[in-house]
Order: structure tokens, then C-alpha cells, then sequence
């Protein structure tokens, strides 16, 4: 039997993540893909995780976000993207002009509060899209994977999440938002938090890497669109070492190295190399 989108974004899984797969629709990235196409429109995509060590952003969710942002725009929906200000001028960089991106700025609860209103009424999203965004634990406070506390450093865009807009979450730890689904879940295995996020998604995706569970996204409105809409091995490359040169840092070691989550970009994209051939496969019939 030829593997699935979710056998490739949950293989090298290094954080036990893929415990949580029997919790969610088998193919649950196809889920997540119908969803959105039933959303069509104005889609917010929020990216951007804080890396204390490093005092910088990292590597994982910006390349994803921006591959969901493109295949979204070659669909016909409006996109833009949100994060805050460590994160926002490599965004707007690698976006480029065709896509607006929105600085969320860093402040207590109330102000946090107020700029989630007005964003939502400014902006009018049809759907919420959020990769690797931390998202608030019960105890109201954003931990990174060592449970550190990074909430001086995260702008609270959780939320813009919790509202009745149509929202889709992808994460690889337990801590992003759209964790809340699996709230009761995650604490019961030893290698993921013990207090994870509680923001609550539409739609879930987990992966191994957030990036790849954005590929995984593509690929899955990929094969529903009947188009592959996944961007190339080469490009994906470019963009780590791209980000890397203004500022950003591969999130496991904090490191300035063109590395994603402990990979190099060479196996960063072997999960991107296998969706297009099962991408292919599949619009091939």
C-alpha cells in the first residue's frame, strides 16, 4: 500500500507527536483541505514562534504559511499573513507585495484583546489559518517545549482564534495553537507538555515539523483541486537560508544554521520530495 500525506509529515517524528494521530480523522489533512475549500474568501494566516535561546524566531512555520498562502492566492482566495514583530520583516521579505502582513504587537491581556477585535473587524476573515503559533496554556501563560515561560515574548494572537471564525491549526508539539482539541489528550504521553495549549481549531493537523504539516495541507487541496499546488525542493531550500540571513533559527539548537527543527534543508524537503510524487501519483490516477 503506497503511503499517505499523513505517513510522511509524521515520519522522523522526533517530539512523539504522532501519538496523537489516533485522536484525529485518519486522513485528517484532506479533512483540514475540504474545510478550507469550504471557506472560501479572505484567509488570515498567523505564523511565528519565539526561540528564547536565540531571542529570535525560528525556521519552522514562516516556509509553511507562506506555501499555504501561495497555493491559497492560485485558488482565487485574498490571503494575509500575521505575527509579530519577530517574525513580521522576514515575512514581509519572503511574501512579498501581493500579500499583506500584519504586525500583531507583543502586550498584556486587555490591549491583546482589543487588537484581536479590531484586527478581526478590519480584516474580516473568512478562515484563520495558524502554523507553529504558540497558544495559551490553562494557567493562561505561553510555554515553549522546555515549558519555559515566552509570554513576555508572544504576541497573543490566540485570540483572534477564539471567536466563531472557521479556523485551522497546525502544530508539532502540543503547545500551538489549535491544540486545545486534543487538550485532555496530549498530558497523558510523557515526551509532549503537560500543560499544552487550549486554544481550540475547526480542523487539526499535526506533523512531525510544522512545515510539514503545511506541505501536507497543500498537498491534500493539491489532490482535491485537482492541481499540485506544492512548492518546488529547491525553493523551499532557498527560503530556510533566506530566512536564516535575516535573523531566524532553527528551533531546536537556536542556532543561525540553515536548519529546520534539528534538520538540514536536505531533510527538511525529503517530506516535500514525497508529497509531490504522491501528489503526482494521485492527479495521474
Amino acid at each position: 500500500m503506497s503511503e499517505s500525506i499523513e505517513d510522511i509529515i509524521l515520519d522522523h517524528d522526533k517530539r512523539g507527536v504522532a501519538a496523537l494521530r489516533p485522536y484525529l480523522p485518519v486522513d485528517y489533512c484532506t479533512h483540514a483541505a475540504q474545510f478550507v475549500l469550504d471557506h472560501p474568501g479572505n484567509v488570515v494566516i498567523a505564523t511565528g514562534f519565539y526561540i528564547l535561546m536565540s531571542g529570535s524566531a525560528e525556521t519552522d512555520g514562516p516556509p509553511g504559511a507562506l506555501a499555504i498562502g501561495n497555493a491559497l492566492r492560485q485558488l482565487g482566495m485574498k490571503v494575509s499573513f500575521v505575527s509579530d514583530a519577530y517574525a513580521v520583516p522576514a515575512l514581509r521579505e519572503l511574501a512579498g507585495p501581493d500579500f499583506e502582513v500584519v504586525e500583531f504587537g507583543i502586550t498584556g491581556p486587555e490591549t491583546g484583546q482589543a487588537a484581536a477585535t479590531w484586527l478581526l473587524e478590519e480584516m474580516e476573515p473568512d478562515l484563520l489559518i495558524s502554523i507553529e503559533r504558540c497558544g495559551r496554556n490553562r494557567d493562561n501563560a505561553y510555554l515553549n517545549m522546555r515549558s519555559v515561560d515566552i509570554s513576555d515574548q508572544t504576541a497573543r494572537i490566540d485570540y483572534l482564534f477564539e471567536t466563531e471564525t472557521p479556523s485551522v491549526g497546525i502544530g508539532d508539539g502540543g503547545n500551538e495553537i489549535g491544540m486545545g482539541n486534543l487538550v485532555q489528550v496530549i498530558p497523558t504521553f510523557a515526551s509532549l507538555p503537560k500543560l499544552p495549549a487550549t486554544t481550540w481549531v475547526d480542523r487539526l493537523v499535526v506533523a512531525s515539523v510544522s512545515n510539514w504539516g503545511g506541505y501536507g495541507l497543500v498537498a491534500a487541496l493539491s489532490l482535491l483541486s485537482g492541481q499540485n499546488l506544492l512548492p518546488t525542493v529547491e525553493h523551499e531550500a532557498r527560503m530556510v537560508e533566506r530566512l536564516v540571513e535575516l535573523g531566524l533559527v532553527d528551533g531546536t539548537t537556536g542556532d543561525a544554521t540553515p536548519y529546520v527543527d534539528g534538520f538540514t534543508t536536505q531533510e527538511h524537503g525529503s517530506a516535500l520530495e514525497r508529497l509531490h510524487t504522491l501528489v503526482e501519483e494521485g492527479l495521474a490516477g
